[in-house]
């Protein structure tokens, strides 16, 4: 049964609208809250983060209320990476661990990302179970006052979570020689990330580290690295690194102010991990993975898989294949050794850690040749119309035309009401030709 409320990352939409609104997150709250105090653990504890969104201070009230409401003692971390969040989930012995965000979105958009006890991201069956008790009679579920949960604000969060992923690296491990470029996306990284570099001893250009409550993603961070590659030329820096909204993406730019996509990342951290004898099994990417870093892949005899869009769908498949890396292009990187999702400032460090040597970013980049690769996203009111005849039929043409030389994906959002067409080809024009005859179709 498809899930109702839940899509590839959580739920995700416009606020005040749909479901993403203080009555429905209030639902969220309790349905979330009821189904974990079901499970007859002894601690009922959910910890709570967030971005720098505006509407996290009238989703977060709601969602607590719901989880107090269900007899769940609540922590508030305020903002947070959504890896930090799953850090200190796993840490803490949590329950839950309930991250507000709406990721790379822009500020008028929000949602929730849910992590289970083992900082993993909640199964489909329990995100299907937690919509069932939101679409029953829900009120039932309201307990007795004497025994409603307590909430405490945990001021600590940061700071812990930089001793984490300081933990992962021998102490003395410093970046004291390195001009450091970081943009935060005025999001969820503004206050660890800067830190963090800091206190290895790099010298830091902080960008995005201003948040207002609507500025989140705009014009800056990972879905923006034109603002890094200015600023990695201006400062004559060694590495530009570039956090999305919840700081779980990264993107990098190397002193040359070439951008290095999750790809390239990937493809760096393999050979590398496989040379060090640290790589298990091989590495999973997504349907969206350019073909150069497969090839590539393929050269260094290193294993790849590729998974459904979405970086729970690559986790599953390193779980089930008991693969330890995976990402997707968009700066999603799943570095098992150490943590359960994507954390932009872990992938950060570990880059880091292989140029502490002198080593230049782009010596250690230069590593495979991307296939030419188009993407667009085309706003549409009803995603269905990816099944209606017309653009079944765009689709086929489309890709009886590019046979043999490159290939299409198209595919639904799983969080916004686009239709994303992909396409990769040595012969741009060919490729530039398949996509607009299926953009044409959804016109």
């Amino acid at each position: 049964m498809k899930k109702k409320y839940f899509g590839t990352d959580g739920i995700r939409g416009t606020v005040n609208q749909g479901n993403i609104n203080g009555e429905k997150f209030f639902k969220f709250g309790l349905a979330a809250g009821t189904y974990f105090t079901n499970q007859k653990k002894t601690k009922q504890i959910a910890i709570i983060a967030k971005d720098t969104r505006l509407s996290g201070y009238t989703l977060e009230p709601a969602l607590v209320s719901g989880l107090t409401s269900a007899g769940m003692n609540v922590f508030t971390l305020g903002p947070l990476p959504t890896n930090g969040l799953a850090m200190l989930t796993k840490k803490m012995k949590a329950n839950m661990g309930i991250m507000i965000t709406a990721s790379h979105n822009p500020y008028y958009d929000n949602g929730l990302k849910l992590f289970g006890p083992d900082g993993l991201k909640l199964s489909d069956k329990i995100e299907k179970k937690i919509e069932g008790l939101i679409d029953s009679n829900i009120s039932k579920y309201l307990l007795n006052p004497k025994i409603l949960g307590r909430v405490k604000r945990l001021e600590t969060a940061n700071d812990d979570y930089i001793k984490i992923l300081r933990s992962n690296f021998p102490k003395n491990f410093n970046l004291k020689n390195m001009k450091i470029v970081i943009d935060c996306a005025n999001g969820a990284g503004y206050k660890a990330g800067a830190k963090l570099l800091t206190s290895l001893g790099a010298k830091v250009i902080s960008i995005g580290v201003e948040p207002n409550g609507l500025n989140i993603n705009e014009k800056c961070g990972s879905t923006y690295p034109k603002k890094i590659q200015i600023a990695v030329k201006k400062y004559k820096a060694d590495l530009g690194i570039a956090l999305d909204g919840d700081a779980d993406r990264i993107i990098l730019c190397d002193e040359k102010s070439k951008i290095l996509d999750g790809d390239q990342i990937l493809a760096v951290l393999a050979k590398r991990w496989k040379s060090k004898k640290l790589l298990k099994g091989g590495v999973v990417g997504t349907l969206m993975s350019n073909y150069g870093l497969e090839k590539f892949l393929k050269s260094q005899k290193i294993n790849f898989i590729r998974a459904n869009v979405g970086d729970r769908y690559v986790k599953e498949k390193m779980k089930k294949y008991k693969y330890n890396l995976g990402g997707e292009q968009s700066g999603h990187i799943i570095l098992g050794k150490f943590a359960t999702t994507g954390d932009g400032l872990l992938v950060a460090l570990e880059i880091l850690y292989s140029l502490r040597s002198n080593i230049k970013a782009s010596d250690l980049f230069n590593v495979f040749e991307s296939i030419p690769q188009i993407l667009e996203n085309i706003l549409v009111k009803d995603k269905k119309i990816i099944s209606y005849p017309k653009t079944k039929k765009a689709i086929k043409k489309a890709e009886k035309l590019i046979k043999n030389q490159g290939r299409l994906l198209v595919r639904k959002s799983g969080t916004e009401p686009k239709i994303r067409i992909m396409g990769e080809a040595k012969n741009k024009q060919l490729l530039q030709k398949c996509i607009q005859i299926i953009k044409k179709s959804l016109k």
